[in-house]
């Protein structure tokens, strides 16, 4: 987010301001580094000759504690302050690294399990601080300016997640799978020790202290949303995580550049429609007149998403994976009908998530704004879980249009639940 995105803020926010960008720059880092090692991981334990199952399982404590940590986390970011929850992830990541820079033949499944769980607690530490600060920093009433600035760091995120994707590839060439790792490692140890320095408003501190118990929303809306978003995410994981790069590597014949370089397009060209989406939604463009409640706060709705846009554009999405599973099955011209249909989904997708991410921040209560977050993240970690899991587990037992029709079957799902939000 560019420093001309953030005039029109009051001098008594600027250093909050400031502190915003240090957790945006954090977040950057962390991502890179996060994509990278997905797709070391994925790529030199097949290399290793591990099932897509057992891939699949590697990645299954990380999607764990990511449930686990997105409602605790919640929960700390209030009481703490999010600068501390900001600190203790990339800590967390940098422990987690370590951890798998030793021999391979340590590298057992159960130990690199562990060592992802600490990532993922780091990962969604790292997600909720950023995601959370910027309903701080937006004065009230003006949606449709959070509309752009949650695109705007959503999509950038994404952006160089891909880039890390392909990171993670080029580094595996390189340097191979320790020499990577030790590199990441140090890199980010320097962001951290800047961090500690840097990091020093408590920012998003609860002004009441809330109980554990809050950790669960009370909020229809944000419970609703948080069910879409569960399947919604599912339904990207379940053909994503294992089943594509594994694809593309036997069916193929892709060698490791071409797969993270494909993955990592993906992800790219999606953040990039997510930074977007305000301007293709045709919403966020201003702030809007029009008046209407979430969670009894009056606030500025004009032309910002509503639940029916959610709606429409889920129910857009839902095709899209069963065409792709159709080509599979006729044989029709696989090769390029999975690229080119995977790239529309992508697009469609990026536009979904990138409205739930801008209703979910517009949703929640301002004090202790990171309850509401987490608790919506814990879905989304319970949908890449699920997502995950099934990946690994259908495709290696019934290939990958089983796993695209699911996906199809999960974004009806996200879709009909997109049906009861407020419209």
């Amino acid at each position: 987010m560019g420093l001309s995105s953030l005039k029109g803020l009051s001098p008594a926010l600027s250093n909050q301001v400031k502190q915003y960008l240090v957790i945006t720059g954090n977040y950057w880092a962390f991502t890179l580094t996060d994509g990278a090692l997905r797709m070391l991981v994925v790529l030199y334990f097949h290399q290793l000759g591990y099932s897509p199952f057992n891939i699949a399982m590697l990645f299954l404590f990380y999607e764990i504690f990511g449930v686990i940590t997105n409602l605790i986390g919640g929960w700390l970011g209030a009481r703490l302050g999010l600068n501390k929850t900001m600190n203790i992830g990339l800590a967390l990541q940098i422990i987690a690294l370590a951890m798998l820079a030793v021999p391979a033949e340590m590298l057992t499944v159960i130990y690199v399990m562990v060592a992802q769980a600490l990532s993922g607690i780091a990962k969604d530490l790292n997600k909720m601080s950023a995601k959370s600060s910027i309903k701080l920093l937006v004065p009230e009433g003006a949606e449709g300016k959070l509309y752009q600035w949650v695109a705007i760091l959503t999509g950038s995120k994404n952006a160089l997640k891909g880039v890390g994707f392909f990171l993670g590839g080029l580094l595996l060439t390189l340097l191979e799978f320790n020499g990577a790792i030790i590199l990441m490692a140090s890199l980010l140890t320097i962001v951290w020790l800047f961090s500690l320095f840097a990091l020093k408003e408590d920012l998003g501190k609860a002004k009441n202290k809330p109980k554990f118990k809050d950790i669960f929303s009370k909020s229809a809306s944000i419970n609703i949303l948080s069910a879409a978003r569960l399947f919604l995410f599912g339904a990207r994981d379940v053909w994503f995580v294992v089943a594509l790069p594994v694809f593309l590597a036997v069916s193929f014949d892709w060698d490791h550049w071409a797969v993270s370089g494909f993955m990592a397009s993906w992800i790219i060209g999606y953040g990039l429609v997510q930074s977007a989406a305000p301007y293709i939604t045709n919403r966020g463009t201003n702030s809007g007149t029009s008046k209407t409640t979430v969670k009894g706060r009056g606030i500025q709705q004009g032309n910002a998403p509503t639940g029916r846009d959610a709606f429409l554009w889920a129910s857009y999405l839902t095709l899209i994976p069963a065409a792709i599973a159709l080509a599979l099955h006729f044989n029709f011209h696989v090769q390029a009908s999975l690229i080119i249909g995977l790239l529309i989904f992508g697009a469609v997708f990026a536009i979904n998530s990138s409205l739930h991410s801008y209703l979910i921040v517009s949703y929640a209560g301002s004090d202790g704004v990171s309850l509401d977050v987490g608790f919506y993240y814990m879905a989304n970690a319970m949908g890449r879980l699920i997502g995950t899991v099934l990946s690994g587990w259908v495709y290696q037992n019934y290939g990958l249009e089983a796993c695209l029709w699911i996906s199809s079957v999960f974004v009806a799902m996200a879709t009909l639940l997109s049906l009861k939000l407020k419209q």
